[in-house]
């Protein structure tokens, strides 16, 4: 029997003690009680009895020793746990018809029209009860673990939505400085335009200006001579013919100049349209919200169109390894066979660009709204592509080793070899971590195909030909497989908006679906012999289209 020391909860058991110290447990300590208060109707441990004969109007209560409580009829001690809702209570009833237990107050209010109430050290002594204390304990265990799991998600969705807010933030402040750059262009050309016209008119104003300086100049000359005291008559006639001719140039300049004074005025008209439609705007865009939570239903299709994807410039029949959606729901295919990136219009699916690439693009992933990502394993390389206005090449990153399935996560890329090892990168082609054996070295992949990665980094999902699918975490430790045998030849796996994982075989020409822990839904597209190979699947953001991609030049896109 243990004596007035603090008891681990995880090895109690009746041969240690019977009871616990009220004034401890209340603390949060496991003490064993030594002390029974009549009055109180409370155990007390040696040190907590002290207190309690301290208190002037305790002092008349009568404190026994454990040993001298006797138990009416050899029935167990009633609870010391006290009722949430009447403190002074002692939760020392059961209803048997809620299965809920209570002090006698909590069965007067709430249960006293119930058949079957019992005196809780009765109800133990009549019915033989055995007590499930392992049960639960085992019970409670993995709920609090489940709790702590759920809290923990939590907390990392509150980090990526503070990490959104600011990928957020920063857009709209770009977004500003696009605004105020083309604000800033039409300004300068408005000026420039007025510039050109003031510089024309200007320069006919001086042109007339100087004609009639040398008009006037003319004139004046003429008076001079003809004013002259010593001229001979033959030299004033002169003077007077040249004279009367001056007199007349001038004259009919005098008249142009009046035509050329009454050239009509600039005047600058703005165009207030533009602050019409500012004082249309509440806002520089539209907040989309976007569903992160997993989704555990299988999704339902409601019908499909085929697309022809094919350009004039292609001198391959297309093979489309990869297409990712972008937020404005266009989409990028990479063709494998005819080099090029192709961007496909939101509601048409018709080719609207395409950027020609100088080796055989593999997987293509989204960096962010202006930018994506596609390797190019034969020339060892990831490509950054600029998809604003017209695609092009902005970057070429070198990882020195065949570079087949692509992802990007937290600001760095995920890159496969396509056989046994994936790598950490950063944007820059450092690499952070390599990813080929488990904890216990083991090797995780023989063949992987493809792979995906949660927005917040914590889950990758690899397909393996041998292993199926994978889940991950950034530890190298496998959260859970599953081998894929309703596919032939699993050959690629894309992550939805809603956090569901959809795998696709090759051969079997069918899609199935996972939940975020990589447990199977179900299959959403059934195989067709008739159809196709399918080499790639994708969604829009808003989970309302699912893009498949088969050996062909044309996709199949899917109301979901």
């Amino acid at each position: 029997m243990a004596t007035g020391s603090q008891i681990d909860t995880d090895i109690l058991s009746d041969e240690m003690f019977d009871v616990l110290c009220s004034m401890c447990k209340n603390k949060g300590k496991n003490t064993e009680g030594e002390k029974f208060c009549v009055d109180c109707h409370d155990y007390f441990c040696i040190t907590c009895v002290q207190v309690h004969n301290e208190v002037p109007v305790l002092v008349g209560h009568k404190v026994l020793d454990k040993s001298q409580i006797k138990t009416s009829k050899g029935l167990p001690r009633a609870s010391t746990e006290r009722c949430d809702r009447h403190s002074h209570k002692h939760i020392d009833m059961y209803c048997q018809d809620h299965d809920n237990v209570g002090c006698s107050t909590c069965m007067a209010v709430d249960h006293r029209l119930c058949k079957d109430t019992f005196y809780i050290p009765e109800f133990i002594q009549r019915n033989n009860y055995q007590d499930t204390f392992g049960e639960i304990q085992t019970k409670l265990k993995e709920i609090a673990k489940n709790l702590a799991k759920q809290t923990d998600r939590f907390k990392q969705n509150k980090e990526r939505l503070l990490r959104r807010k600011a990928e957020i933030l920063a857009d709209i402040r770009k977004f500003r400085h696009e605004i105020n750059d083309h604000l800033d262009n039409l300004e300068k050309s408005s000026i420039d335009e007025i510039e050109d016209e003031v510089k024309c008119l200007e320069d006919k104003i001086e042109d007339g200006l100087k004609q009639l300086q040398a008009n006037r100049s003319m004139v004046i000359s003429a008076n001079d001579k003809l004013a002259s005291k010593n001229a001979n008559p033959s030299e004033v006639f002169v003077y007077v013919k040249m004279g009367e001719d001056a007199a007349n140039v001038a004259n009919n300049y005098i008249e142009d100049a009046k035509l050329l004074c009454t050239v009509e005025d600039i005047k600058f008209q703005p165009d207030r349209t533009f602050l019409t439609q500012l004082e249309e705007k509440k806002t520089l865009g539209i907040l989309k919200k976007k569903h992160t939570k997993t989704s555990v239903n299988l999704f339902q299709i409601k019908g499909n169109q085929s697309y022809n994807v094919k350009v004039e410039s292609d001198i391959n029949d297309c093979y489309i390894t990869s297409a990712c959606c972008m937020e404005d729901g266009t989409i990028i295919l990479a063709d494998h066979n005819n080099k090029k990136l192709k961007r496909l219009h939101s509601y048409n699916y018709s080719v609207t660009d395409y950027c020609d690439l100088s080796g055989k693009p593999w997987q293509v992933c989204m960096i962010n709204n202006t930018q994506v990502a596609v390797t190019v394993p034969s020339q060892n390389e990831v490509r950054l592509i600029s998809v604003e206005r017209h695609m092009k090449t902005t970057k070429k990153i070198n990882t020195k080793f065949e570079c087949y399935s692509l992802a990007y996560a937290n600001n760095n890329f995920y890159i496969s070899d396509n056989r046994t090892s994936i790598y950490l990168c950063t944007l820059s082609g450092t690499k952070l971590k390599q990813f080929s054996q488990d904890q216990s070295g083991h090797k995780l992949f023989s063949n992987n195909h493809s792979l995906a990665v949660s927005q917040d980094a914590t889950r990758i999902y690899v397909l393996d030909c041998n292993s199926g699918l994978m889940v991950l975490d950034n530890n190298s430790q496998v959260i859970s497989s599953f081998n894929v045998n309703q596919l032939n030849d699993p050959r690629y796996c894309y992550l939805t908006e809603a956090g569901s994982v959809l795998v696709s075989g090759f051969r079997s020409k069918n899609v199935l679906q996972f939940t975020s822990d990589g447990v199977l839904i179900g299959e959403v597209i059934k195989a067709d012999s008739s159809k196709q190979h399918i080499t790639s699947v994708c969604c829009n953001h808003q989970m309302t289209k699912m893009c498949i991609i088969r050996v062909d030049d044309n996709i199949e896109v899917y109301d979901i």
